[in-house]
């Protein structure tokens, strides 16, 4: 076994991997940007290394630096962990020529499966079952709309060199076809250097079922089972399980078979998943492997007992795996999200920041946290926005999903914006408690699982009375080391002349502003909202819990606040409002007069569609921006004329930047 291993990757799956070398007595030495000089893994590792700048191809694109801080720390073997280097053949190739051990699959097996097309084509006479499809080298765009034609519609573009749902489109008419096409190689040519694209039929309502395969360089291959990630959105995936619901043993088994020919059909040595699109008729198709280990590996690491990681670092150590295919177990379900700093109801922007609170769970034989940062870290433009992996087990999956209800319960995040809400709508949606979830649902549904601007009136008067609480407890230690701290004036009741005990709140509830009035002090208020007064008696807060009796109905919340924000959770709903001085007025905002377009976050233009002087419509796009490894479309906020462009292909520009100006 290694004594020393470099981690060539940052965040959550950098702290992951040196938890199970902590585990093992192997010391480990992390690489860093310079964004990322603060950052969790830089802490936790045994030495770390600045390797450049904060955008990926200043740092941990590096290859030849990263080898090099590994022959300077004395590393044996580097760890690729997922994205930025983990898949790329020439990086292993090099890891290898200079001594060192990657710790993954060989630059072949790698390159074999770096085409899509390639890897279509290898499946298919290895017998494994793929989509029919056209995976040809010859991309002009008359061959490819003939192509098109030929296999039908629906039809899936994907870039031929991608993943993470990065340069895929859906057509489902021709007329459709070459606008997808431009966009599909656009993207690809942005994020993986090269603009290859194939064409694939697209099953309708698939589900996306995985299997994580592992092989040996001794020849043993096995597969650990499935992970179902169905509920995706644009292709990304939002929720993993293991097991699906949906398998069959007759179909599980088929499909383990099928990976682990696909596996061997590549000579693949170490952790790789193979991925499948599943019908509704059971049929299920190749789609990709992906050569790393993947985001969602904790899912099966609950169900089967094993430390992915581990037989990682004993398989590149060229240690035989230490079971066989019949000792694999499946015990429970497991089910992951992902929090992320994103907003989903501005499309799911990504966000940055810092995390001024974040309260997860505490980790149990239950509970699962995989994070790369800690309350008071920040959440950077630079790289995926991220913040934790939160797993659960338990025996069967309706207690898997209870538990984690009551886990995103305890779940608060404030500084940017983040995608709890989101989450708690999916997880208590039927479509994932009854297992029928499809690949296209969420974007099919997407408006059944955002939160709602409709404010739940136990909820506003719950927030209300844990802000007089706090207030009125606030007083007391104040008064407690005043001067006279048995003075009438330290009492927080709210007495004034004229109006025995009446408080006004005000708070923001995206963007709108809410006002209260109460009466009463230490738990027994009168509270009047829009001319409809309540009673609330007998409130208590103590250790984030507030239990009160609304109109003689006993209610139970958990409360998080502070001065800046009160969030309120009945167990199944959440509600965050913002506390602003009563006097405060809500101001109208420059940029709504509606005469320019602005950067949404910091990024880089990509496409520019319109010059000076030209005529737009309301809702015509004008810029095409890459930020946080997506495209973003910018339109015209009104019908105008274009009198400026502050950009142009290739800026990188901050957010809320000026980018066009529009004229009557």
């Amino acid at each position: 076994m290694f004594s020393k291993i470099l981690i060539a990757n940052r965040g959550e799956i950098a702290c992951r991997v040196i938890r199970s070398c902590r585990r093992l007595g192997i010391r480990t030495v992390a690489v860093y940007s310079e964004a990322d000089a603060g950052a969790q893994h830089v802490r936790q590792a045994d030495e770390a290394y600045c390797i450049g700048g904060p955008q990926p191809q200043e740092s941990y694109l590096r290859g030849d630096t990263i080898i090099e801080v590994a022959k300077r720390s004395g590393a044996q073997a580097i760890h690729p962990g997922y994205g930025f280097l983990s898949e790329n053949a020439d990086f292993a190739d090099a890891v290898e020529a200079a001594g060192i051990v990657f710790i993954g699959p060989k630059a072949a097996s790698m390159r074999k499966m770096g085409s899509k097309a390639g890897a279509k084509e290898l499946m298919q006479a290895a017998g494994v079952p793929v989509v029919p499809g056209y995976t040809g080298s010859d991309q002009s765009p008359a061959v490819l709309a003939r192509e098109a034609a030929r296999i039908g519609f629906p039809l899936m573009i994907k870039a031929a060199h991608g993943g993470g749902g990065k340069g895929m489109r859906i057509v489902r008419v021709l007329d459709e076809f070459m606008p997808a096409l431009e966009s599909c190689q656009r993207e690809a040519k942005s994020a993986f250097g090269r603009d290859r694209v194939l064409l694939e039929r697209f099953v309708s309502h698939p589900r996306h079922i995985e299997i994580q395969v592992f092989g040996d360089a001794h020849g043993n291959v096995i597969h650990l089972n499935e992970r179902e990630c169905s509920a995706q959105r644009r292709y990304q995936k939002v929720l993993e399980e293991s097991p699906s619901t949906f398998l069959t043993p007759e179909l599980r088994s088929a499909m383990g078979a099928a990976a682990v020919q696909a596996a061997r059909a590549i000579d693949y040595v170490n952790a790789g998943t193979v991925e499948f699109i599943v019908a509704p008729d059971g049929g299920f198709f190749f789609m990709e492997i992906n050569t790393r280990l993947q985001v969602e590996h904790p899912v099966t690491e609950l169900v089967t007992g094993l430390d992915l990681v581990e037989l990682q670092l004993r398989v590149a150590a060229g240690e035989a795996l230490p079971l066989v295919q019949e000792q694999v177990r499946q015990d429970g379900h497991a089910i992951e999200v992902r929090l992320y700093a994103e907003d989903p109801e501005a499309g799911f922007l990504p966000g940055s920041g810092k995390l001024e609170r974040l309260q997860l769970p505490t980790p149990s034989q239950h509970i699962r946290i995989d994070s790369g940062v800690v309350e008071g870290d920040t959440v950077t433009i630079f790289y995926d926005p991220m913040i934790a992996k939160l797993i659960v087990w338990d025996r069967d999956r309706p207690t898997a999903l209870a538990r984690l209800r009551e886990a995103l319960v305890e779940c608060e995040i404030s500084g940017p914006k983040s995608n709890i809400e989101f989450l708690e709508r999916l997880i208590r949606h039927p479509a994932v408690v009854d297992a029928t979830i499809d690949t296209g649902y969420l974007d099919r549904h997407l408006d059944e699982f955002m939160p709602t601007a409709t404010v739940d009136r136990d909820l506003l008067l719950a927030a209300a009375t844990a802000r007089l609480l706090a207030q009125e407890q606030a007083a007391r230690e104040r008064a407690a080391h005043s001067t006279d701290p048995h003075s009438p004036w330290a009492i927080a009741d709210g007495w004034r002349l004229g109006h025995a005990g009446k408080r006004h709140l005000a708070f923001l509830h995206r963007g709108a502003r809410l006002e209260l009035i109460a009466h009463g002090s230490d738990g027994h208020y009168r509270i009047e909202h829009d001319d409809v007064h309540t009673d609330i008696a007998g409130a208590r807060l103590a250790g984030g819990e507030l239990s009160a009796r609304i109109d003689a109905r006993g209610r139970r919340f958990q409360v998080d606040q502070d001065e800046r924000r009160v969030a309120v959770h009945d167990g199944n709903r959440r509600l965050r409002l913002e506390p602003i001085a009563v006097y405060l007025r809500e101001g109208v905002a420059a940029a709504g007069i509606g005469n320019r377009v602005t950067a949404p976050m910091p990024g880089r233009i990509v496409l520019v569609k319109v010059h000076v002087g030209t005529a737009v419509a309301e809702g015509q796009e004008l810029l095409v921006m890459e930020a946080m490894k997506m495209e973003l479309s910018l339109k015209a906020p009104r019908a105008g004329t274009i009198s400026e462009l502050r950009a142009s292909v290739g800026d990188f520009v901050e957010a809320d930047a000026a980018l066009v100006l529009l004229e009557d």
